[in-house]
């Protein structure tokens, strides 16, 4: 534990020698950007006083020696409000359930409850410059005593990331997370990854592609892919969906869909 609070006391002071040294005023009269529904985090803060939801439900499931194991989660929220033009502050919490299956039967041991509050904050570090990406910061600590009884942690987690992008043409970008993550049901550090591509097939259809993962110290490491579509139903609404499974062992499929809308400042 004391590790951990270490680890977040110098992202803190990272962010905090970061957040005055650099600002980006996000133009609000252009299309919302989002954080979901890949797993690659935007390389933008939400905009000074604007507060913006993502939220959905995914499935996943994973199945060996005739035991399946499945997930749902039905509210993936994130509230992101930002405080200044290049600082945006984080919140999230997600309701899971749990169900176990024996060669095709299910047991009672279905659990369920609310997994770990998100707390957290995104600052923006540099603007795209020719090869240059862009790049922002972003920090988490996940309490424990936030979660329900079924998936309460033993530790308390931290997770931090840089996130960077390119502007590959009009219609398509690249954007990539390099980052660590230590919580969870062990103190071990995991180094993360993310890569996604994105292409706009229209004003209103979008779609990407992605790989990511992590590399946990004492164990083999996780490779995923998923790919989806958007829709840009306005400027502030947008729509998703998605599918996709590992890589390496650990899940068979993964599907999901959702929304994120802003409420721009005044």
């Amino acid at each position: 534990m004391k590790l951990i609070n270490k680890q977040f006391a110098l992202l803190i002071a990272i962010c905090s020698s970061s957040m005055f040294s650099f600002s980006q005023e996000t133009d609000t009269s252009e299309p919302l950007v989002t954080d979901r529904p890949d797993a690659t985090e935007a390389s933008s803060t939400a905009g000074k006083g604007v507060l913006q939801f993502e939220t959905g439900g995914l499935y996943e499931s994973f199945e060996e020696n005739n035991i399946q194991s499945e997930n749902y989660t039905y509210n993936t929220m994130l509230i992101r409000y930002g405080v200044l033009d290049n600082l945006e502050l984080r919140l999230g919490w997600d309701f899971v359930e749990g169900v176990t299956k024996v060669n095709g039967n299910k047991l009672d041991n279905v659990t369920s409850g609310l997994s770990p509050l998100l707390l957290g904050m995104k600052i923006d570090i540099a603007e795209e410059n020719g090869c240059m990406p862009e790049i922002a910061l972003i920090g988490h600590v996940f309490p424990v005593f936030s979660a329900s009884t079924d998936y309460k942690p033993e530790y308390t987690g931290v997770d931090f990331r840089l996130s960077l992008s390119h502007t590959l043409s009009e219609k398509s970008s690249l954007g990539y997370n390099l980052g660590a993550e230590w919580g969870n049901d062990s103190p071990e550090a995991s180094a993360i990854y993310t890569m996604a591509y994105g292409y706009s097939i229209c004003d209103k259809f979008g779609f990407y592609a992605e790989l990511y993962g992590d590399f946990p110290e004492d164990n083999s490491a996780n490779h995923y892919w998923d790919a989806g579509f958007t829709y840009l139903a306005s400027n502030d609404l947008q729509f998703d969906i998605y599918g996709g499974t590992s890589i390496t062992k650990g899940q068979d499929l993964l599907l999901g869909m959702g929304l994120s809308y802003r409420i721009r400042k005044n």
